[in-house]
This record gives structure tokens, C-alpha cells and sequence, in this order.
């Protein structure tokens, strides 16, 4: 997608799982990448920046709590200072706690979910817009499919990823005419760690003692259209490119569903 090439991108929880995957593929298209992260994945994220460089394109690294406004705006003015433009921002920091019945969540995971998922994304965006310069550009947002629809369980994690479809919705209107467009991705399971691990595989069968990654696999795959338990990280990647790029130049307000059809799933 040349209309990527030069262009500077903003990518927050660039260290590792999904937030890696998305700098490598918008280095691939040619852009230069601003990398944010928590202190607690330095070193993943040094190693994010250099497969970014070996890709040929710069890579600026900031550490910084996106539940802090002051360390990402800090962060993102010193990127931006560096490589002298922002284009696309990339809200990609989320975290997913365990949950349970919503009446017995406790009141720290509930601050702590809507800190990081939404007031993260509200930090980032604050930070980083006002950079964007006069020819507009792009901010992709990532959302769930448990922004779409409720799931038994993720009351704190649920509630966030739709609080922020209705925080880019009203971006989309209010940044539209800086022609600035404003999308959120909706992964399904995704290939990475938050899935894959003993307490996901527990979770999705508690009928077993030990169940194995093959075992979760069987639910997963029953509950999507295509015959998969999960999407690959580059997929979500994929569909965050493509609504930054001018391939997606009218497109604004959307929500871009990356599931395996779990949410069209009708048997």
C-alpha cells in the first residue's frame, strides 16, 4: 500500500502479541513508527524497534502508562520530534483481566479494565491528534468483538471495548472535517498469549483437569463460521493497515470485524 510509504505511525502496546505484528506490517508498507509501551516490556519493545529497522524504516521507542496523559504525551511529542511528522495512530494498548459475574468484579479490575482500555485510548488520542497535520490522516482503534456484544464473564472488559466504539464514533464526527478518519478492529481469539495459556484453555473447558491447547481449540472452532479457533496476529494487522491507508479514504465511523465469523454464528 504505497500510500503508506514516509508516513510516520503511532503504535501503543507495540512490545509484544498484536502491537509487535502491527509495527512490522506498517514497516513493511513503509512507514516510519513511533513505539509506546509500558516500562514492564522495554525489552520487548527494543526488540519490536529492530525489526522495524530491519525492515529498512525508523523506529522511535517511548516508555510511558497510557493511564498516565502526562508519560504519553511526553512520549509521543519526543517521537514525533524525532521523526518529524505523525500521520496514523494506532490505539493498540488493552489489557484483559480474569472476570466472573459481573456483581463480583472486583472494584480495583473494574478501575483498572476502564483505565487501561478506555481512558488509555482517550490518553492516546489526546496526545496524539494534535499532531496530525493539515492533510488529515487516519486513527484505528482496537476494539473486540466483545464491543459488538455481550459476553457472560467480562463484564469490566466487555463494558470498555464498547465504550470505545462510542468514543470513535464521536471522533469520527468531530475530526472529520480535518479529514481525519477514525475506525475501530474488532479481533475474535487471536493467536497470542493472551489466548493461549493454561487459564484461557481452563476457562473454555472446565470440564477437563488439564486441558491442552487442542482441546480449547475444539470450542473455538465450534462457535466460529470458518473452521479455525483462531485469527493470526497479521490478520488484525492486516485490517489496521488497510483502514490507515488511502485504500480506506472514506471510510470513518466504521467497526472492522476480524473473527472468523463468531459473530455471525447463528448455530
Amino acid at each position: 500500500m504505497s500510500s503508506l510509504l514516509n508516513k510516520v505511525v503511532l503504535v501503543t502496546g507495540a512490545g509484544r502479541g498484536t502491537g509487535r505484528v502491527h509495527c512490522e506490517r506498517f514497516a513493511d508498507e513503509g512507514a516510519d513508527v513511533v513505539l509506546l509501551d509500558h516500562v514492564d516490556a522495554a525489552e520487548d519493545l527494543k526488540d519490536t524497534a529492530q525489526l522495524v529497522r530491519d525492515r529498512g524504516r525508523r523506529a522511535v521507542t517511548g516508555l510511558a502508562d497510557v493511564t498516565s496523559l502526562g508519560e504519553v504525551a511526553a512520549a509521543v511529542d519526543a517521537g514525533v520530534v524525532e521523526l518529524g511528522r505523525l500521520d496514523v495512530i494506532v490505539a493498540n494498548a488493552g489489557i484483559h483481566t480474569p472476570g466472573g459475574p459481573a456483581w463480583e468484579i472486583s472494584a480495583q479490575d473494574w478501575q483498572h479494565t476502564m483505565d487501561v482500555n478506555l481512558t488509555g485510548v482517550w490518553h492516546t488520542v489526546r496526545a496524539a491528534v494534535p499532531h496530525l497535520g493539515p492533510d488529515g490522516g487516519s486513527v484505528v482503534i482496537i476494539s473486540s468483538t466483545n464491543g459488538l456484544r455481550g459476553t457472560a464473564g467480562t463484564a469490566h472488559y466487555t463494558a470498555s471495548k464498547h465504550a470505545v466504539v462510542g468514543l470513535a464514533r464521536t471522533l469520527a464526527n468531530e475530526l472529520g472535517p480535518r479529514n481525519i478518519r477514525v475506525n475501530t478492529v474488532h479481533p475474535g481469539a487471536v493467536a497470542t498469549p493472551m489466548v493461549r495459556n493454561a487459564a484461557t484453555y481452563k476457562r473454555l473447558r472446565p470440564d477437563l483437569d488439564n486441558p491442552t491447547e487442542a482441546d480449547a481449540a475444539e470450542v473455538l472452532i465450534a462457535r466460529h463460521v470458518l473452521p479455525v479457533p483462531w485469527v493470526e496476529p497479521v490478520d488484525v494487522a492486516n485490517a489496521v493497515v488497510f483502514l490507515a491507508s488511502d485504500h480506506a479514504r472514506y471510510i470513518t465511523g466504521a467497526q472492522l470485524v476480524v473473527d472468523a465469523g463468531l459473530t455471525q454464528k447463528t448455530t
